[in-house]
């Protein structure tokens, strides 16, 4: 695998008997994606929600594990890099479907344990009630909007003080324009890593305001 693969189809695959299916909208993908493994949707949650994340693709091909050929679950492209992500808390799929696309086994691999991604459980449950507001209102926020809440936000403010500031808005467009800010990296909120999203959680924008 180059530098440069920019994959941007998965490998089709079967669904596995038995297994559940899990479907999304992927905002930073602009096009649906589809899972068969709760964990895997879970992976896909911390992807969408990292901003240092420019694209992102499952299921991108094959690579040799341990001298398996396994289906790696993400191709994931950073600004300085690109690596491929294989969960291993699940039993080896080195025997799914032979066909698709075989990737440069040199590539950067990252392996994610199951407790990596239970770690992670508060932060990911945060992204399944946030993701909604920004796919469902997409495109549909004031054109001030955005800004005008980046510059409240030069200091620490609470939801329920956002909601209550840009109040003449309807609330359910001051929230995704607020998760939108928070999906690009020009908003932080620490507090959703250990918290449950509330009128209490607290943001602040994350680098200078014009």
């Amino acid at each position: 695998m180059t530098n440069n693969l920019h994959i941007s189809e998965p490998v089709t695959i079967s669904r596995p008997r038995g297994a559940h299916r899990f479907e999304a909208f992927s905002p930073k993908l602009a096009r649906r994606v589809t899972f068969y493994r709760r964990a895997l949707l879970e992976q896909w949650l911390l992807l969408e929600a990292n901003p240092k994340v420019i694209s992102f693709c499952e299921r991108p091909g094959y690579v040799l594990i341990d001298g398996n050929r396994r289906l790696a679950d993400f191709w994931v492209r950073f600004a300085d890099r690109e690596e491929l992500v294989v969960l291993i808390e699940e039993s080896s799929n080195s025997d799914a479907e032979a066909l698709g696309r075989d990737l440069d086994a040199a590539s950067q691999v990252r392996l994610v344990a199951s407790g990596e991604l239970a770690a992670a459980r508060v932060w990911t449950d945060n992204w399944q009630r946030i993701l909604p507001y920004l796919v469902a209102n997409r495109g549909l926020a004031p054109s001030p909007l955005p800004q005008a809440i980046a510059r409240l936000l030069k200091g620490a403010q609470r939801l329920l003080t956002i909601e209550r500031e840009f109040a003449i808005y309807d609330l359910v467009i001051v929230r995704a324009t607020l998760f939108g800010l928070l999906h690009t990296g020009r908003v932080g909120a620490p507090e959703l890593q250990t918290q449950p999203l509330s009128l209490l959680t607290s943001f602040t924008a994350t680098g200078a305001i014009s």
